[in-house]
């Protein structure tokens, strides 16, 4: 509702523009409405929670005093912020991936192994949590990380194959990747010659 009144003449947004200067060198309006694509939401909380603090200067002015009851609470932006920390890798791959015009397919590894890792992190420091928010917040990420891992599960023994061997082609990863998963691998030889046979398999017969 906030962001529909400070928007609603060109004075008040040059009001929230002026409050921003002391912090800001490149000035914020909030984002009224954003078209349904993936981050969408998050951008908009993203550019509400940047402009929190402006926009308690804003209504500081006397002649905006009756829009005060709706300004946020603390504890509604620290829930925000919560959310922003756990959405934040997901919204880094996605938008990398669409703004990327060579192949991306070397990167996939790498983008679930940080999105799982990012997950795994954020419920372990939310587990002993006793806020209800927290709770809701921490059962979320678990939900969301059963549905990725079941996308990640969908990947058959082929295409496995294939983002392995397009990710050890990547010169700056190489085998890198492959070491951590199995830490054998340098003691087993037998370890690479699976590896290579299911290669030659799958894609040289």
């Amino acid at each position: 509702m906030l962001a529909v009144l400070i928007t609603l003449t060109p004075g008040r947004q040059n009001e929230l523009i002026d409050c921003q200067k002391a912090r800001v060198r490149i000035a914020l309006l909030p984002i009224m409405d954003v078209k349904i694509h993936w981050n969408s939401t998050q951008e908009l909380l993203e550019c509400a929670y940047i402009l929190s603090e402006s926009t308690r200067e804003w209504l500081k002015n006397p002649k905006y005093s009756a829009y005060r009851p709706l300004f946020t609470t603390q504890d509604d932006w620290t829930n925000v912020k919560y959310d922003l920390e756990v959405l934040w890798p997901f919204r880094y791959w996605t938008l990398w991936m669409s703004k990327w015009h060579t192949l991306t397919l070397h990167h996939l590894i790498t983008g679930y192994n940080d999105m799982f890792d990012h997950m795994v992190g954020v419920m372990r420091a939310l587990a002993k949590m006793k806020t209800q928010w927290k709770e809701d917040l921490y059962f979320a990420v678990k939900f969301a990380r059963q549905k990725l891992a079941k996308y990640y599960t969908e990947v058959t023994p082929t295409t496995g194959m294939l983002l392995i061997s397009a990710h050890t082609l990547d010169p700056f990863q190489k085998l890198r990747l492959l070491r951590k998963w199995d830490k054998g691998m340098d003691t087993y030889p037998e370890d690479e010659t699976i590896y290579t046979t299911h290669h030659h398999e799958t894609f040289l017969q």
